[in-house]
């Protein structure tokens, strides 16, 4: 939080392929196990997805109907994880046919948690113990991602599903050409160390332009660092 990196929960009833997901994503080893409560402990891993940068991906412990006050105590790490993230993903056993019920058992324990406010999309995995169903990305009539189709076990649409986070979490990309002066030399490193010089432009009057591409909180974090007012940069 304090570095500012988006942070993904991974969400959803017990058994639906969370951890497996996770592992996917992530190229780690967590323990998977299709039994009640096979995740604990919240688990943290990096997650760097194309322009957004880096991020948190977070696997929780799996959901159940009624979930008593005592088990939210005791699951009370795991949960704040879920509370705090910028993005929720609600992992559901598609082949599963009370996939319907085990949603809305899910939905009523992030409103009981305080996190049903919370950006979310529905990953609705498992896809391959469906004959006939490819991975594709179900999106409502403004064009926003709301569903992903996806098999975390063989990886079909774990690509649509990183197309959908970066949508919803790259939307504050800043795109912008920046006269730069010999002052501004730490503001110019910072850049390149992140990445985000698309071209340097030096032109015949001597002045340098730099074309940068890159999250607007790790832009306003590198001004911050070099002590520099946005408002006293010249864009062309």
């Amino acid at each position: 939080m304090r570095a500012e990196i988006p942070t993904i929960s991974l969400v959803g009833y017990t058994n639906a392929g969370k951890s497996t997901l996770f592992n996917r994503l992530t190229s780690s080893d967590v323990y998977a196990a299709d039994q009640l409560f096979a995740t604990l402990d919240p688990t943290l891993r990096r997650l760097d997805i194309p322009d957004v940068g880096h991020t948190i991906l977070v696997d929780t412990v799996g959901f159940i109907r009624h979930l008593p006050h005592k088990l939210v105590d005791a699951f009370r790490a795991t949960l704040e994880e879920t509370c705090n993230a910028t993005l929720l993903l609600h992992v559901i056993d598609c082949h599963d046919e009370d996939r319907l019920d085990n949603i809305k058992q899910v939905e009523n324990v992030l409103e009981e948690i305080g996190a049903n406010e919370i950006q979310t999309v529905m990953v609705y995995n498992k896809l391959d113990l469906l004959e006939d169903r490819e991975p594709r990305i179900d999106r409502d009539e403004d064009g926003v991602a709301r569903r992903v189709w996806v098999s975390a076990q063989t990886g079909a649409g774990l690509d649509l599903l990183q197309q959908v986070i970066a949508e919803l979490l790259g939307n504050e990309i800043i795109h912008k050409k920046i006269e730069f002066s010999p002052k501004m030399g730490k503001l110019r490193a910072l850049l390149y160390e992140a990445s985000a010089v698309v071209e340097e432009i030096n032109d015949e009057q001597g002045k340098t332009f730099l074309e940068i591409r890159m999250p607007k909180v790790d832009f306003e974090k590198a001004l911050r660092q070099t002590a520099i007012i946005e408002r006293d940069l010249v864009y062309v």
